[in-house]
């Protein structure tokens, strides 16, 4: 697939690039990208919560009533999970929610993306540039001459903190260095735009 390099004014620079087929090209595997989006979402959590079992809460242990004649069940202390104030039956603990992905499923999930996106007509490669002061007018003026409506994802070459800082205020784009890209950022995009130096490193780590 052949594209045309556009500028930050969204015109055509005269330059085509070829998106390899290999990763813009290949059939979109659903499975792939659920796995590595629950992946991407379970690493995101602490995981810091607990509650406090029987042996754990601070109530007396002493022995409610006498063990029988009393017409009632047998209890032995106010700790027990059937009173208020007792603990709690198998409540959560602290744990690690995270779980092994192979690097090939992480991938094929990215590739999957990439390639229906471009299938759709929503990649678009861009001229690299900088912006002189960080202003969001500046970066929304891209956008329109670009024609970006909806959701976006920016991926440039390196730490351009002008141009992050004027997209930071943004809730519908974001901008993210080529070696940050994540597959939520991906799935979450209606429209990926990727500078002109970014593209091959994409291409080269996605293959």
């Amino acid at each position: 697939m052949e594209l045309e390099v556009i500028d930050r004014q969204g015109k055509a620079t005269g330059k085509k690039v070829t998106l390899s087929a290999d990763v813009f090209g290949v059939t979109p595997n659903e499975h792939a990208i659920w796995l590595e989006v629950k992946q991407y979402l379970a690493n995101q959590r602490q995981g810091t919560h607990k509650a406090k079992e029987r042996a754990e809460v601070s109530r007396t242990g002493k022995k409610l009533h006498r063990q029988k004649g009393t017409g009632g069940a047998r209890h032995g202390s106010r700790r027990s999970p059937i009173f208020v104030g007792g603990g709690t039956i198998f409540g959560p603990r602290p744990r690690d929610y995270g779980f092994k992905l192979n690097k090939k499923v992480k991938a094929l999930a990215k590739r999957s993306i990439l390639s229906d996106r471009a299938a759709n007509g929503k990649i678009k490669i861009v001229e690299d540039f900088v912006l002189e002061a960080p202003k969001t007018k500046d970066y929304i003026a891209f956008l329109n001459a670009a024609g970006v409506a909806g959701k976006s994802l920016f991926v440039v070459d390196g730490v351009e903190n002008n141009l992050y800082l004027s997209a930071r205020n943004l809730p519908k784009t974001f901008v993210t260095e080529k070696n940050q890209v994540n597959i939520y950022d991906l799935v979450n995009a209606d429209e990926i735009l990727i500078s002109e130096s970014s593209l091959a490193h994409l291409e080269s780590i996605l293959k």
